[in-house]
């Protein structure tokens, strides 16, 4: 489904005080009807190139009744289809109860019911006793069903629409903004996922706006008071933050304490980071950091910190191997810090590192998701690290601090979503309006739940 409307006409529509209806949350029978409404028709994420690094190297994504495998068939090709036989019907490869997929290496895929085999092309290459079908059977009936796939930013995307655009076309303007962050290079520092006890949408919900971060986090108050916004473009969005009174627009990209010494609240708030996330920041950015007080006088203005700062840590990066990206000013302010590509995917990219979140149904009940998140980062060649997925439910305590702040709301707006009194969420016109966008896309493939202007009736 192709967006009617152009970014900056969808931007300038969601401006205006809106509120959403709950159904897209609570709803079983909305949840029932995205299956083919929804995650059939648009673009998912489903996994990093590097998962697939030699041929018959293979890898699952299951969203509700769907499962696809996707296979590396060449040094430069990728195949998905469909998980399951051409026979009866049985998913070829197994997801173990408690793993997120499956993976690892093939040279064919056998059915476990009753020996149908198939190469890594989706090709049927053996069906016992054969004959029996007396020449019924034919490469174009046996072929596994296939799915569209491509990559873009190091990972893997399908589709299941064989009418769908082409990839590129449907990560407009995102792909473009994001391109110089050389997200193809970075590798998994970390990743891990769990279930949630609440609708997709308020997961990724939890993540898409910046207007939560002074009360759900307000240990970062004390680095400065930093407005963010959100704009709409097309299917996706974008959020971030004014910079600080007194800074270069460009140098917001990456936040710098503000308090009464900036050399003191940047350290502080780096440190903090890293160590309460592992994410967002690097130790290469933390160690410069702390030697803002030893290099730069007390009265050294915040801008001039900044730009020692980030110097620096630059220099020691390029020093052990990694290479900043050279991206023009006006291009990296207007990224802003997070894009929400449509539906469910955040990119949080930055120079050097990306956090990324992902949610969708863990079945058809509203109340229940898969969640994932990744932390990225460049890493100097031959050094990078290898990671597996791994199951941390919300009170492990390898999430650090903050990211369980943030969970720590989902649960309790899907229960609130439910009650009588409750008449749907009001989105902050200007920080909020990523999740407005959400769902006025959601509303062009659903049909329904289109956010609607927010008036004085409404409200009481």
């Amino acid at each position: 489904m192709e967006n009617s409307m152009d970014p900056a006409e969808n931007d300038a529509e969601l401006s205006a005080p809106v509120t959403i209806g709950v159904e897209a949350y609570i709803s079983e029978e909305y949840a029932r009807a995205e299956r083919d409404k929804l995650w059939r028709k648009v673009w998912q994420q489903v996994g990093r190139v590097e998962d697939l690094p030699k041929v018959g190297s293979y890898l699952t994504y299951d969203v509700l009744d769907d499962s696809i495998v996707v296979v590396r068939t060449a040094s430069d090709t990728l195949t998905a289809h469909h998980n399951v036989c051409m026979h009866r019907g049985r998913r070829l490869v197994d997801v173990p109860v408690g793993v997120k997929n499956a993976c690892g290496h093939k040279k064919s895929f056998v059915c476990g019911f009753h020996g149908w085999t198939y190469d890594r092309d989706g090709n049927c290459i053996h069906v016992p006793e054969q004959q029996d079908w007396q020449g019924a059977l034919t490469p174009e009936n046996t072929h596994l069903a296939p799915v569209r796939v491509d990559t873009w930013g190091g990972w893997i995307w399908i589709n299941m629409d064989p009418a769908a655009e082409p990839l590129r076309d449907y990560l407009e303007p995102a792909a473009t903004m994001l391109d110089p962050f050389r997200l193809q290079d970075m590798r998994c520092k970390w990743r891990k996922w769990l279930y949630f006890q609440c609708n997709w949408k308020v997961a990724m919900e939890a993540f898409n706006e910046t207007y939560h971060v002074a009360t759900t986090h307000p240990q970062f108050n004390k680095f400065g008071n930093f407005r963010g916004w959100a704009r709409a473009h097309g299917k996706h969005s974008n959020i971030g933050y004014d910079a600080p009174e007194g800074l270069e627009e460009t140098q917001s990209k990456i936040r710098l304490g503000t308090g009464a010494d900036p050399r003191v609240s940047t350290a502080e708030m780096q440190r903090y980071t890293l160590e309460e996330t592992n994410a967002t920041t690097t130790k290469t950015l933390v160690d410069a950091a702390l030697r803002l007080v030893d290099e730069l006088p007390e009265d050294t203005p915040a801008g001039q910190v900044l730009d020692h700062w980030l110097t620096s840590a630059r220099r020691d990066d390029a020093a052990r191997g990694v290479i900043w990206p050279a991206i023009d000013p006006e291009h990296l302010a207007g990224s802003g810090t997070a894009w929400q590509i449509f539906p469910n995917f955040q990119i949080g990219q930055g120079l050097t590192t990306a956090l990324c979140y992902s949610a969708r149904p863990h079945g058809y009940h509203p109340d229940q998701c898969i969640f994932e998140a990744a932390c990225y980062e460049l890493f100097p060649k031959g050094e990078e690290p290898q990671t597996e997925w791994v199951y941390a439910p919300p009170d492990d305590p390898g999430w650090r601090a903050v990211l369980p702040q943030d969970f720590s709301n989902m649960a309790a707006v899907q229960q609130g979503m439910k009650s009588l009194g409750f008449l749907g969420p009001k989105p902050n016109p200007h920080m909020e309006r990523s999740t407005a966008n959400l769902h006025r896309n959601l509303a062009m493939y659903m049909g329904t739940g289109a956010p609607r202007q927010l008036t004085t009736e409404i409200m009481r």
